[in-house]
């Protein structure tokens, strides 16, 4: 019988024993670089082959280096997730016990903050590692539901020996990725698991549904917080001449006066009270507001946008943008999209049509308006130093890319076509 890696995904429902045999031997010919009976999941061999090239090893033992319990009180206090326990725990607590699964909360780190379920798959937990405080980062214990999320940017399921480490063959996994919706950035991963047994295929969709709803409970948070600073805005707006406009730390727009509302004024680089320039106002002064910034503008022309710009796509992520020139310097933390298309910029200097980078990235020219609406964000950064019809670099601007030793690291968890052969460069 052939089977395709959707079927052994759905045979995990209907017979557990040949999943369980059918996983291991595919991990183990796939590890020694034998032909396996079926081809992992390309999310699961993906994530092996980073963990082949970082060197991790499969009989890492997760059970040391625990957080102590003063540092987990004090990064539970200081996370954005604490916000959304409550949904997580409503969510997905009431079926736990029955389903003999645990729901695990790990921060933007892979620390397990909390962990909470069925008392029995608790006690199996603790002897893996998967404890309060533990490190749970994919480069740390290897292809799991925690870490593999994290890395990849969207939700998996990770079914028994998909589980690089051999101590995690009997367990299966499924973690979604949480974001803060004021900047976009990762702020944990939430996780329902279990012995391999007890799993279903729907627990994955299950658990994107709860970190969906999650995520909602964080955009009501900042949208109260943004009403609050309103009312404290208001009189002062009302006091000040000019141009001026009250953002939160984050940089959205809670009030305005004397020029047009924007949603979103960029922030680049740690902000502190003083003269900035800020690339879509030019020079501003920032005084310290409540919970944000107030922001006027000075009575002068913008100055011309700087001429130099470093783009940084050594990390394992997006990576970042750095610009600097006359006006001053700034930098910015990049999304996996806008990393992706400023560096397809940077290598086509000629330049891009809406249709021409839908192809890079989504193998489709047809998907311009995507591309138009990513190229909309990146503008708001970056619309001094980017030309439109095609888009393009402006041709005075100096752009150094700064790329991994290894072209593999390059964006790794990119699926963009464009950037296959440039991963591989001898093939």
């Amino acid at each position: 019988m052939v089977l395709s890696p959707t079927d052994v995904t759905q045979l995990t429902g209907v017979d557990t024993a040949l999943t369980a045999r059918l996983l291991n031997e595919v991990r183990s010919a796939t590890l020694a670089g034998r032909r396996a009976p079926v081809a992992p999941r390309p999310v699961i061999a993906e994530s092996w082959e980073r963990m082949l090239r970082s060197g991790v090893d499969p009989d890492h033992d997760a059970r040391a280096g625990l957080l102590s319990r003063a540092e987990v009180q004090r990064r539970r206090e200081g996370s954005a997730l604490r916000h959304v326990l409550p949904v997580l725990r409503e969510g997905l607590l009431p079926f736990t016990d029955v389903a003999c699964h645990i729901m695990v909360v790990a921060d933007a780190d892979g620390r397990v903050l909390w962990r909470e379920g069925s008392t029995a798959v608790l006690r199996k937990a603790d002897g893996i590692g998967l404890a309060v405080g533990a490190d749970w980062r994919e480069d740390v214990v290897g292809t799991n539901g925690v870490g593999t999320p994290a890395v990849a940017g969207r939700p998996v399921q990770v079914s028994a020996a998909e589980h690089f480490a051999r101590s995690q063959a009997s367990w299966t996994c499924a973690g979604a990725p949480l974001t803060d919706p004021r900047d976009g950035r990762p702020i944990g991963v939430v996780d329902v698991s279990g012995p391999l047994e007890t799993m279903h295929p729907a627990t994955l969709a299950w658990v994107e549904a709860v970190a969906k709803l999650a995520e909602a409970r964080l955009r009501e948070h900042h949208l109260l917080s943004l009403e609050r600073l309103r009312a404290i805005a208001a009189p002062v707006l009302a006091r000040v001449g000019g141009r001026a406009m009250v953002v939160d730390r984050h940089g959205w727009t809670a009030a305005v006066t004397g020029m047009p509302y924007e949603s979103r004024l960029t922030l680049p680089g740690p902000v502190s009270a003083g003269t900035r320039w800020l690339p879509a106002l030019g020079r501003c002064s920032l005084e310290p507001l409540a919970e944000g910034w107030l922001v006027r503008v000075a009575d002068e022309p913008v100055p011309r946008a700087a001429s130099r710009i470093v783009l940084d796509l050594r990390g394992p992520r997006g990576g970042s943008v750095e610009v600097s020139g006359g006006a001053g310097s700034w930098s910015r933390r990049l999304s996996p999209r806008h990393a992706e298309l400023l560096y397809l910029l940077a290598v086509r200097r000629t330049g891009r049509s809406a249709a021409g980078l839908a192809e890079d990235l989504f193998g489709d020219p047809a998907r311009t308006v995507t591309v138009r609406a990513e190229m909309s964000r990146v503008r708001r950064y970056l619309g001094g130093l980017l030309e439109h019809r095609p888009y393009r670099f402006v041709e005075d601007a100096e752009v150094d890319v700064l790329l991994p030793d290894d072209p593999r690291d390059l964006l790794p968890h990119s699926t963009a076509p464009a950037l296959g052969g440039r991963r591989h460069p001898e093939s």
